[in-house]
């Protein structure tokens, strides 16, 4: 049985490894994809697997994949040998790709997406289901709480409802200096600024129409209690983040009147959604370049997970290479 290696998470906070396993083999109606290039997402894949004490399982470390097709399953039909492929599976060399249903499903690349911009299609995809499900209309203004990667798509995508001013908020310097390539209307950093007041400067005392929060995690607390403050009247706040250390606080006294709405809530298929993120990545409506701060050899995969998590001020998206 040929062999190869995948991350797993083990007994202990932060014990992630590179560990040896044997190479799985396509069932009917699945692809064996030899991966090229995998992307780190930090927010969940850090505090849903990394920081957990008890070990997760494998399947569940990375999904978003890219590489090459290299064997059929029986009777599949529907890729061929050698097509490029994005799959949503865990970091390693070799992964299974499902031909149908929405778990770890291949999804065939055009050849002018490059593996690289490839493995942001998962979160590309999901930002687009959020940022069509927001409430919003054309002018209106938009606060995005939140600069990691999710965040940063957020801002990008919702320019397509063409709101009046978009605004982004974070308090690592990093992110705001990334940010700021992508021009939105203004860049916050909260370690200098009280975002509160500043929103409510930009929109003329009035307040944000719609506040996306994308900070989640404890923070994302005190980020949930502020994005409250600068709602305006019959304003919304679109909660996309996972959160940790305790409940939502609801203040009856800045959300009277206004709207709360969670994850996504169109009948859009995420398969359309997803044909969408493609062609914004290809054409440029959508930019990964400037999120990647690092690209690391897929052996040191345990070491960006420890960089992401100890110094956040100094990464953002990490490319693991796997060719």
């Amino acid at each position: 049985m040929p062999r190869m290696k995948q991350l797993e998470k083990l007994q202990g906070f932060g014990n992630v490894e590179m560990i040896e396993v044997d190479r799985p083999e396509p069932g009917p109606g699945q692809v064996l994809v030899k991966v090229n290039r995998s992307l780190i997402s930090r927010g969940s894949e850090l505090f849903h697997r990394y920081v957990l004490e008890e070990p997760r399982p494998p399947e569940v470390m990375g999904y978003s994949d890219a590489g090459e097709v290299v064997e059929l399953g029986p009777g599949v039909s529907e890729f061929e040998i050698g097509q490029r492929v994005m799959v949503n599976a865990p970091h390693a060399q070799y992964v299974i790709g499902n031909v149908e249903g929405r778990r770890k499903r291949a999804f065939a690349l055009r050849d002018d997406l490059p593996y690289e911009t490839a493995t942001f299609l998962p979160l590309a995809t999901s930002s687009v289901m959020w940022m069509r499900t927001s409430p919003i209309e054309p002018g209106q203004s938009a606060v995005v709480l939140g600069q990691g990667i999710v965040g940063n798509l957020c801002a990008q995508i919702i320019r397509e409802r063409e709101p009046g001013q978009v605004i982004v908020v974070d308090a690592q310097p990093l992110r705001c200096d990334i940010a700021r390539k992508f021009e939105y209307d203004t860049v916050i950093n909260v370690s200098e600024a009280d975002s509160v007041e500043k929103v409510r400067e930009l929109t003329d005392g009035k307040g944000a129409d719609l506040v996306v929060e994308c900070v989640g995690g404890n923070a994302g607390i005190e980020s949930f209690k502020q994005a409250q403050r600068m709602l305006a009247a019959e304003g919304a706040i679109h909660l996309i983040a996972k959160y940790q250390g305790g409940p939502l606080p609801l203040d009856g006294d800045h959300f009277m009147n206004k709207q709360l709405v969670a994850g996504i809530r169109i009948d859009t298929p995420r398969e359309e959604c997803m044909q969408d993120a493609a062609r914004m990545l290809i054409d440029g409506r959508v930019r990964i370049d400037d999120l990647i701060t690092h690209r690391l050899p897929w052996d040191q995969t345990p070491d960006a997970y420890h960089m992401l998590y100890n110094e956040p001020d100094k990464a953002l998206g990490v490319i693991l290479e796997w060719d």
